[in-house]
């Protein structure tokens, strides 16, 4: 049988090799219904009449029409029908694939509307008898969508489409070509996109694809896109530290420089001075030709009385803040930035969706954020849809000010108008309401709008939302701002039961958000349902619908009811994660926690979902309450092992490891390869200090002014004995606790005890004249040695803070006799003196305590005998012999001194502790002073 003939517009479509591309299919409007139209789609769709027996099979809803889909691809890869060779059967299956994919995108995200009926033109005559039979068969083909529990959008326009692209690009089987995995991989994205939480499962497929792919030898342009369209993976997924890694890259490959730096320019129309203003300079290394001519919906402008509509940034002349800018940068006005190429354009968004990604409100994370759509939408934009997404992330930035918050919501609103507008369907069996949407603003004419093939061409590499997703966006945004009504609104008619639940129960109306979710999974007890009073306290409904998993977790989250998590899990078929990871935090918020019970439900959630860190760090926690510290360890490694940036798991992770045993001493014997000789190793005693510590010091790093934790740092160090004692770290530390602190607590942040065992390292283990080395200019103090790191401690850090403490006063005294500064010496020995009689005189001298008493003649006599009696005879520092030999001494008058300090605490102590032990210590001292 002869190879039936391509429509010629199909022609320039098959021509191109499929083996070696990444991107290997621009279709058009005008050609995805001539390849749905194929005699092999039309086999594969099952509208042929030989296939009346499968089809039937889908209509009694015994198989699903994906599966079917992909049972046919499969056959007919194997078959190679109409004449058709192997190779030209997986091309037209691959093209028949992405026409669906493309087509069901433009239909739920991109627009302009479909120019055909979907159900006509995929479903057999069987399936597509009567509306109802065409409604029947989408609600089957939606709720197989569902994954470990996870649901799609119930009411999902043309899910057709996407049967189609998933039974054929994933389920067919098709060769390990470029194409195919990008194809495969794109299809499992977009279906994870769609789900109302990440799963494993889907996870898992979408990563073995992206490994495959890095390795398939792409040209630059191709290994460019490749990696920003996996750093929007790694977004979607939490991996934010993954994505910005591949977005330099990517820019690299391209060779587009960007740099957020400040610039100075005037924000408000009554500002007088310049001052620094946040912008990102970029500059594309090359723009494409159709990249001249900016399109894109309306920009809604400002109208505030007080913000300008744009920065107006000073003459270059001015300077910049940051002045480590490249050439090219250094170059570019802001106040009149080229145009960029539209993957540059797509690399400055998928960077503020990496960085807005785990804290969208945090006000630092706007302030950073904004100037990234403000580059892509002043800089103009050659793509509808780049300008579309830069809108919208303008949008989500600017809800959080109240000057700015007006605009947010109404440009938001105008988007999210146009969206609907353009992807409305005048399919009559849609699941959706298709009456002609209105618009917040005017539709632009058909040749100031976009063609669909340039709307989808850099589709993957846009962090894209579907239609009902930025509804739903829209709804919260009202909520947020208080138009609850609106927003009620938005969800009611768009079905989502569970976001309209949550809504209510957010405003103290529990018991209307229950009811509303009740509905969905049991039937009403009484006749009427349309009944406000009515409870549904009936029955299950039968079948359950596809999200059931999860508006039961939303009842137990209402009534704090385990049970409901636990029939979450069962109707789940123990596949609902969520599940779980509720029942957890149900045990742990029980007066005491029931820990055992939350560490089995956190393990039965990390059994479907291993790669949901927030879970991980949660069991570990648990194990360690519960003491398990080689759980918990693993635990909190494979939280680092998500995400290489969770400074806390780095410090959870080194409490597991300092609560494990060291391990046995061992010795390794070895041969030394050039003496043939045996070499015998000891294990390291201090191994699990060690391990604690390079933790805790990346969790140092990651959160650098967490006292805390550097505070942890400083303990570890400071636990492993000398020889082996980490001082730098020690050092670090503690100077990092200080400087947190210090301004807070003062004195109080400085660790004695450590502080202690530095001084005795210093004078004990060094020299202090051997910290100098001559050079041409003399002799130069050697201040990054450990001995020299100390003084520095001291000196920089702890001196200053000094005020109360008499323990630290005496440690410095120390240090300074250790440089050979007596007088300096004395000094600090008098203020130890005078902090610990201030400490103790209330308590010694007006109270009658004698603890305090006892302490305060301690100290008198510490001054005098350590004090007066050492220093005050030798020879006072940085001075020449005189030409009668004589020195001066560091205080010739120091019995004197010393008398005047014994006399000054008799004088305060008499009326109490006259003829006490204290007393009589005293009266032993003045002899020693006086001679007598």
């Amino acid at each position: 049988m002869s190879q039936s003939p391509l429509p010629s517009t199909l022609n320039s479509v098959f021509d191109a090799p499929l083996k070696d591309q990444y991107d290997p299919v621009h279709l058009t409007s005008d050609n995805i219904v001539p390849i749905l139209e194929l005699p092999l789609a039309k086999k594969l769709l099952g509208r042929e009449a030989s296939d009346s027996n499968a089809i039937a099979k889908v209509a009694s809803d015994e198989t699903s029409y994906t599966a079917f889909v992909a049972d046919q691809a499969r056959a007919a890869l194997q078959s190679s029908p109409d004449g058709l060779t192997s190779e030209q059967t997986k091309s037209q299956i691959l093209h028949i694939g992405l026409a669906a994919l493309f087509a069901f995108l433009q239909s739920n995200v991109t627009g302009p509307p479909l120019e055909f009926s979907s159900s006509d033109i995929v479903f057999p005559t069987a399936l597509r008898t009567d509306i109802a039979t065409i409604r029947t068969v989408r609600n089957k083909i939606i709720r197989d969508w569902s994954v470990d529990g996870e649901a799609a959008y119930k009411l999902t326009p043309n899910p057709e489409l996407f049967s189609v692209a998933k039974g054929l690009l994933t389920g067919a089987e098709l060769d390990g070509s470029i194409a195919a995995k990008t194809a495969r991989m794109r299809v499992n994205f977009l279906h994870q996109k769609m789900l109302s939480e990440v799963t494993s499962t889907l996870q898992d497929a979408i990563y073995k694809d992206t490994e495959q792919l890095a390795k398939a030898g792409l040209n630059t342009e191709e290994q460019s896109r490749y990696l920003l369209e996996r750093a929007i993976i790694h977004t979607h997924h939490g991996s934010d530290g993954k994505a910005r890694a591949d977005i330099d890259e990517a820019s690299k490959i391209r060779n587009f420089e960007f740099a957020l730096t400040g610039q100075m320019g005037k924000r408000t129309k009554f500002q007088e001075r310049d001052t620094s203003q946040l912008v990102i300079l970029a500059k594309s290394a090359d723009v494409t030709p159709d990249s001249t001519n900016a399109s894109g919906p309306k920009k809604l402008n400002l109208d505030d009385d007080t913000l300008l509509e744009a920065i107006s940034f000073a003459d270059k002349k001015s300077g910049t803040v940051q002045d480590d800018l490249s050439p090219a940068l250094q170059s570019v006005d802001p106040n009149d930035q080229p145009i960029l190429n539209p993957v540059d354009s797509a690399i400055l968004l998928a960077m503020a969706s990496a960085i807005t990604n785990t804290a969208p409100e945090n006000g630092l994370t706007r302030e950073e954020t904004q100037p990234y759509a403000t580059r892509v939408l002043e800089g103009g934009s050659s793509n509808w849809q780049i300008y579309t997404e830069a809108l919208l992330l303008r949008s989500r930035v600017e809800g959080y000010r109240a000057r700015t918050v007006e605009r947010a919501v109404l440009q938001m609103q105008a988007l999210v108008d146009q969206v609907l507008a353009d992807t409305a369907t005048n399919d009559s069996a849609a699941q959706q309401p298709s009456s002609d949407p209105t618009t917040f603003l005017p539709r632009p004419e058909k040749d100031e709008s976009a063609p669909a093939a340039s709307r989808l061409e850099y589709i993957w590499i846009m962090n894209f939302s579907t239609r009902w997703k930025l509804e739903a966006e829209l709804a919260k945004r009202w909520v947020e701002l208080g138009g609850l009504r609106t927003a009620l609104e938005i969800y009611e008619r768009l079905q989502m039961w569970a976001e309209a639940a949550l809504c209510y129960a957010a405003t103290e109306r529990e018991e209307k958000g229950k009811s509303m979710v009740r509905r969905q999974l049991y039937e009403a007890k009484g006749q009427d349902e349309n009944d406000d009073n009515e409870l549904f306290e009936g029955p299950e409904r039968s079948p359950l619908p596809a999200d059931a998993p999860r508006l039961f977790c939303i009842l137990g989250d209402i009534d704090r009811d385990e049970k409901m998590y636990e029939r979450a899990w069962e109707v789940s078929n123990q596949r609902y994660s969520r599940a779980q990871r509720s029942l957890a935090r149900h045990y742990l918020a029980l007066k005491p926690p029931a820990l055992e019970k939350a560490e089995e439900a956190y393990s039965k959630s990390l059994q479907i979902n291993r790669l949901n860190h927030s879970s991980w760090f949660a069991y570990g926690c648990v194990q360690l309450e519960l003491q398990k510290w080689e759980d918990a360890a693993a635990s909190f490694t494979r939280c680092v092992q998500l995400d290489d940036t969770d400074g806390e798991a780095y410090s959870n992770l080194a409490a597991a490891i300092m609560h494990q045993p060291e391990p046995e001493p061992t010795t390794e014997v070895t041969i030394d390869e050039s003496t043939g000789e045996e070499i015998k190793l000891e294990a390291d005693p201090h191994k699990r200090k060690r391990e604690a510590l390079a933790a805790l010091q990346r969790a140092a790093q990651l959160k650098n002014t967490d006292a805390r934790i550097w505070d942890n740092v400083l303990t570890v160090a400071a636990s492993i004995p000398p020889p082996s004692t980490p001082f730098r770290d020690v050092i670090t530390a503690q100077k990092k606790v200080i400087e947190i602190l210090g301004a807070k607590k003062g004195e109080k942040c400085i660790d004695g005890p450590i502080l202690v065992m530095l001084v005795d390292v210093l004078v004990t283990a060094f020299d202090y004249e051997s910290l100098y080395v001559q050079s041409d200019s003399g002799p130069v103090f050697r201040s990054g040695t450990i001995p020299g790191q100390i003084l520095s401690l001291i000196d920089d850090s702890v001196v200053p803070l000094i005020t109360h403490s008499a323990s630290l006063w005496l440690l410095v005294s120390r240090v300074e006799m250790f440089r050979n500064r007596p007088s300096r010496a004395l000094e600090v020995q008098e203020k130890a003196w005078r902090a610990a009689v201030a400490a103790c005189a209330q308590g010694a001298f007006q109270m009658g305590d004698e603890k305090p008493w006892l302490e305060v003649v301690r100290a008198t006599e510490r001054l005098v005998r350590e004090g007066y009696a050492r220093y005050g005879p030798m020879d006072k520092e940085g001075q020449e012999e005189g030409a009668d030999g004589e020195t001066e001494m560091v205080a010739r008058d120091w019995r004197f001194k010393a008398r005047s300090a014994i006399r000054g605490i008799m004088g305060k102590g008499k009326d109490f502790w006259e003829d006490s032990e204290g007393w009589t210590r005293l009266k032993e001292l003045q002899g020693e002073v006086t001679g007598n």
